[in-house]
């Protein structure tokens, strides 16, 4: 699966804690940089999910980022920028660790599990 995260200037462990759940990290927009947040018209194509990080997005960029999203039929999450704080959110909508569970559909795919 194929994200594209906005907010967060830097990423930290994010990268690691995204390849435990099957996520590569498709693009990355800072939102802090004034090109950054000029308006996009359409997420990049091969966008499977759209990761807001809010503690450094202004409302107005969140908003027109979810609209992009809804509108493209793309998953999308909002959360704070730590890795607590994204792993609840990616359990939240039914994605779970890759090393951590055997018996979920992404384990399945790999492999481990019967569905």
């Amino acid at each position: 699966m194929n994200a594209m995260l906005v907010g967060a200037d830097t990423l930290g462990n994010i990268p690691t804690v995204l390849e435990s759940f099957g996520i590569s990290i498709h693009r990355h927009l800072s939102g802090r940089n004034s090109s950054h947040q000029r308006k996009l018209d359409r997420l990049p194509a091969g966008t499977d999910m759209l990761i807001l990080f809010t503690d450094f997005l202004g409302h107005n960029v969140m908003r027109h980022f979810r609209e992009l999203a809804s509108e493209q039929n793309v998953r999308f999450i909002a959360c704070r920028r730590s890795v607590c704080a994204l792993k609840q959110s990616l359990t939240g909508v039914g994605l779970c660790e890759q090393s951590a569970c055997a018996s979920c559909p992404n384990a399945a795919k790999r492999g481990k599990g019967k569905h």
